[in-house]
C-alpha cells in the first residue's frame, strides 16, 4: 500500500525498524528542545500530514522503551488518525515520571500502525444471545 505524505520536519519519514514491526517511528518535528515536567503533557508536532485510503486508520501509540526506561506515554492512546484527516499529526505525550523529560528535535517519540477498519451499522433488538461469559465484567472470573 502507498500512503500519499508530506513531511514539513527535517526528519526522515516514518520507518519500520525492524523487517517484522508493525508499527513506524514518528519523531518529534520540534526546531528546539521542549521539556515535559512531571505529569505534564505537551502536543508535540512532527511535521508530517498523511492522506490515508478510505477504510484505513492510523493508530499513534506509545514507544515502549520510553515508556519503561522514562515514563513516558501518550495521553489519548492509541490515537485514532482517520482516512479524512489532513492536518498535521501531532502526538500528546505526558510525562508520568518522577523527572523531567526532554524531548529533543528529532527524537522518536511514538509508533505509528496503519490499519483497516470496518464500519458497523446497527441493529436495535430487545435481546442479546447468551454466552457462558454474560454480563460478567471486570475481574468477574477472579484470576489476575
Amino acid at each position: 500500500m502507498i500512503i500519499r505524505i508530506i513531511n514539513n520536519s527535517k526528519n526522515s519519514l516514518p520507518a519500520y525498524e525492524t523487517i517484522h514491526a508493525a508499527g513506524m517511528d514518528l519523531r518529534a518535528g520540534l526546531n528546539e528542545p521542549v521539556t515535559l515536567a512531571t505529569l505534564e503533557r505537551k502536543l508535540i508536532p512532527t511535521g508530517l500530514h498523511i492522506e490515508l485510503p478510505e477504510g484505513f486508520e492510523a493508530q499513534i501509540r506509545p514507544r515502549s522503551g520510553l515508556a519503561f526506561k522514562h515514563g513516558i506515554s501518550i495521553v489519548n492512546s492509541p490515537g485514532t488518525i482517520d482516512a479524512d484527516y489532513r492536518g498535521e499529526i501531532k502526538v500528546l505525550l505526558v510525562n508520568l515520571s518522577n523527572e523531567p523529560f526532554e524531548v529533543k528535535p528529532g527524537d522518536r517519540i511514538a509508533q505509528m500502525i496503519i490499519a483497516r477498519h470496518e464500519k458497523a451499522e446497527w441493529e436495535e433488538v430487545e435481546a442479546l444471545n447468551e454466552t457462558s461469559r454474560g454480563a460478567g465484567g471486570y475481574g468477574h472470573t477472579g484470576v489476575g
